[in-house]
């Protein structure tokens, strides 16, 4: 598991090369335990689909399922990723110790860039 907190430079090395690896990736963000974004953010020229309050919001709730996830790790193991398929956006969530990665693409992306991301999130630690 990445440490970003011993290695914040990673922040933006991550959120690059995660923005780069597909056209339909809207955004990335790193998130940290008060919903804030503290690197990332919209892919230039994408019109967003939400307010900046509403962002937050989504933050928020973010980090809200993590936390109620984190409860049954013992059992079940940790969360490698989550997934969200709406009409209009494929959102993926990837914890990285105190943080959350958060990936938003267009919802007909399917299942392969969560596995593609967690590979980059590897070559990190």
């Amino acid at each position: 598991m990445i440490s970003l907190t011993d290695k914040p430079a990673n922040y933006s090395a991550i959120c690059d090369q995660i923005m780069k690896m597909d056209p339909k990736i809207r955004f990335v963000g790193i998130i940290n335990n008060k919903g804030r974004l503290v690197e990332g953010g919209m892919k230039e020229g994408v019109p967003t689909l939400s307010s900046p309050k509403e962002d937050e919001m989504i933050f928020m709730e973010l980090l809200l399922r993590i936390k109620m996830r984190q409860e049954f790790d013992a059992q079940l193991g940790k969360v490698k990723f989550a997934l969200a398929l709406r009409e209009k956006i494929l959102e993926m969530s990837f914890q990285i110790d105190n943080h959350v990665l958060f990936v938003v693409s267009e919802p007909d992306e399917g299942l392969t860039l969560p596995k593609k991301i967690s590979q980059i999130i590897s070559g990190y630690v």
